[in-house]
């Protein structure tokens, strides 16, 4: 009985799949065959690419469930032969770095909950495990001999206080706690907790209760997680091992401080790394960083760049030693960090590339004499390269594709590219991108037999002069005698930036384009990719220049007279989520609307979002201000709640704390008090990721909910 009943499930299963299979249009459940590829990396001879591809698979030990598995995966970089996996997808491996003779790969993968840094060597035999570190490892970086590798541990605040390498003599910070009523920090204290004792004891008492989780104590500014509030600080460290079993590892920084962007020099002897400007503040405080370099074998930290009132990072050392490419941004300002070549041997040499774009990767030619970066542009990620002698720039991919994980051999370029056709799939071309050559098939096979909606990109000049872009993309069964209804898809940021390139949202375009509805979306002011003048137009002004400019693409799309007015939704999620708010206390013209995990009352905002800063950032100050205040009230979507008789449906993560959960709940409550028609939707346990990482079956529900609720007022 239970060998037919086995055999029913297993012939159900594959009719399922060959049902899913045979449907020329996106499913909902085609999310689950997407395979993401990242992490890429080019071997230093050139010949051979190693990479990451996370996938999702079926949960064998719940029913229904989902996972996400990550795997290391090795494909020769002329193409001469298929991809093939370098390690188990039973264990997630992930971060793969080229030793200096491409012989081994160094990664990380979880050991009892905690990552650790693994040697795989490609002569054959099984990974071996170099760490064993009570904290977990990450970003792992080979020395330029192939000696070492670098590598970084994270630390709470309370794991420094015990740690004996990184706090040898068990000190407290420097700089100030910010503990009421104390002129300076408790030192550590070994007295027994008592709470029937002195004030001593009954604080270690008290202390004891902190560390069983009993209680949370708050006296940091920036407290909220994604998922969970946080009262301790972290930091993050540097450790350097030598590549070989049973090796011991060395700290590089200590203390109470933070440290990352950690590169070597190529000469191997230094290490550049990025930490705050001034060690002796609090490091809610400290919005300023700086760049610093220390020798790799340990010693002093030195300061190298500081630029005063300005948040500095490093980048990449270029292969002769000579520069370094590093960032500079304004602290609690919208603005586009400055992309600059220093001069390692010469200091008072700088060089600033002009491109008004935020850059997402830089690195060097193999003759340090090009820069190649990679920056949000125009709905893609384009491909740039800077001849840093001449300053001559010149754009190397489409503004149509989306490239990252870019890397640059001696020969040759690699990256993953997303497009329209395709969401990830692995490249490699010559330094200017010619003649490019797909490497894998991971999305393209199973891609082959589907039909999918292409975008096209209109424009939009709006009431400040600015040209907005805006893509329209037909149902994917289009037919001209017909009328659909349209949605309006709105991204969040404010700063985001949607287009053919973005890979976030692929699937979700096309799944609705696939259940007939066309789909249109803009790039308002606010958004990135179009500079700093563009990307700062919302300032003061969240709701009615961005209304403006959304639905300006809603009526170019209206206007090519294929869809249905009457029948015209919208949704958005984070700050979209809020602009759908807005849409919604001041237009009637929408059937219905859906914001999800969605900012509707600033005030509160400030005070339950992790995501804070961009009040003052974007409003000129805080709700206690008296200029602030009526700003705050006249853009919080909330104060027009009563205003607001479109049907709506309210979508919110449960542990989300970017934009707090009070948010969906107070518009909701004030809905349901209005007797307006509401729905609201939480999500046990997702955070503000879930849409894009987070648990599959919710983020199966929360689109069908979404298409959904919408049927029911456009279907008729």
């Amino acid at each position: 009985m239970k060998k037919a009943l086995l055999s029913l499930c297993l012939i159900f299963a594959l009719l399922s799949v060959k049902a899913q299979q045979g449907n020329p249009y996106i499913t909902v459940t085609d999310m689950t065959r997407i395979k993401q590829l990242s992490s890429a990396s080019l071997s230093h001879n050139g010949k051979q690419i190693v990479f990451t591809v996370t996938s999702i698979e079926p949960d064998d030990a719940a029913k229904g469930e989902y996972i996400y598995r990550s795997v290391l995966w090795i494909v020769p970089a002329d193409g001469s032969s298929a991809a093939r996996p370098l390690t188990s997808p039973l264990v997630n491996s992930s971060q793969p770095v080229w030793s200096a003779n491409d012989e081994q790969i160094a990664f990380v993968r979880a050991v009892k909950g905690k990552s650790q840094l693994f040697l795989l060597s490609l002569n054959g035999g099984e990974p071996i495990q170099l760490t064993n570190d009570t904290h977990g490892v990450s970003s792992p970086q080979w020395s330029p001999d192939g000696s070492r590798i670098l590598y970084s541990v994270h630390l709470s605040y309370p794991e420094m206080l015990k740690d004996s390498v990184l706090n040898r003599g068990r000190d407290i910070p420097h700089w100030a706690l910010e503990k009421p009523g104390f002129k300076s920090n408790l030192p550590q204290s070994k007295t027994k907790p008592d709470p029937n004792g002195d004030i001593v004891q009954i604080r270690a008492f008290l202390k004891q209760d902190e560390a069983d989780e009993k209680v949370k104590v708050f006296n940091k500014l920036n407290f909220e997680g994604e998922a969970a509030t946080e009262p301790n600080f972290s930091f993050n460290h540097y450790f350097m091992i030598e590549a070989k079993a049973d090796a011991k590892e060395w700290p590089l920084t200590a203390g109470f401080h933070n440290y990352s962007n950690a590169v070597f020099t190529p000469d191997g002897e230094n290490i550049i790394l990025t930490s705050a400007a001034d060690t002796l503040l609090n490091p809610d405080r400290s919005l300023t960083s700086g760049v610093y370099i220390i020798p790799a074998a340990g010693g002093l930290l030195k300061p190298l760049i500081m630029e005063d009132g300005m948040a500095v990072s490093n980048g990449q050392v270029s292969p002769n030693g000579k520069f370094l490419v590093y960032f500079t941004s304004k602290p609690v300002q919208i603005n586009v960090p400055h992309l600059v070549i220093y001069d390692l041997q010469d200091a008072r040499k700088k060089i600033t590339i002009q491109v008004d774009r935020s850059v997402t990767a830089a690195l060097w030619s193999a003759d340090s004499k090009t820069l190649y970066y990679t920056a949000q542009s125009n709905g893609g990620v384009p491909i740039y390269k800077t001849d840093i002698t001449t300053l001559k720039t010149e754009q190397l991919s489409s503004f149509d594709e989306g490239m990252s994980n870019l890397d640059v051999g001696k020969k040759q370029l690699i990256y993953v590219k997303t497009e329209v056709a395709n969401p990830y799939e692995l490249y490699s071309a010559d330094l200017i991108n010619g003649v490019p050559k797909r490497l894998t098939s991971f999305n393209a096979d199973w891609l082959k037999e589907k039909k999918l909606s292409f975008p096209e990109k209109k424009y939009y000049t709006n009431s400040k002069g600015m040209k907005v872009e805006y893509w329209v993309m037909k149902p994917a069964n289009f037919d001209p005698a017909k009328k659909y209804p349209i949605m309006l898809q709105i991204h969040g940021g404010p700063t985001a930036m949607w287009g053919p390139g973005e890979n976030t949202m692929w699937h979700e375009f096309q799944y609705f384009c696939a259940q007939g509805y066309g789909v249109v979306y803009a790039n308002p002011r606010g958004s990135g990719g179009y500079g700093e003048d563009f990307m700062s137009a919302n300032y003061r002004d969240w709701g009615t220049g961005p209304t403006e400019d959304v639905l300006a693409a809603l009526d170019g799309a209206l206007a090519e007279g294929w869809g249905d007015s009457s029948k015209t939704v919208a949704t958005g999620g984070s700050y979209a989520g809020y602009l759908t708010g807005w849409l919604a206390g001041h237009t009637k013209r929408f059937a219905a609307i859906s914001s999800q995990r969605g900012v509707y009352d600033l005030t509160t905002f400030f005070g339950e979002g992790n995501a804070w800063i961009l009040v003052p950032m974007y409003f000129g100050g805080y709700p206690w201000d008296d200029a602030i205040k009526p700003i705050l009230a006249r853009e919080s979507p909330f104060t027009y709640v009563n205003q607001i008789t479109t049907p709506y449906l309210i979508l919110h993560g449960e542990t989300d704390l970017r934009t707090g959960i009070i948010q969906g709940e107070t518009m909701y409550k004030a809905l349901k008090v209005l007797n307006r028609p509401v729905e609201y939707v939480q999500h046990p346990g997702a955070t503000h990721e879930l849409t894009r990482s987070g648990n599959v079956r919710q983020r199966i529900d929360q689109m069908l909910r979404i298409y959904e609720f919408f049927e029911r007022y456009i279907s008729h």
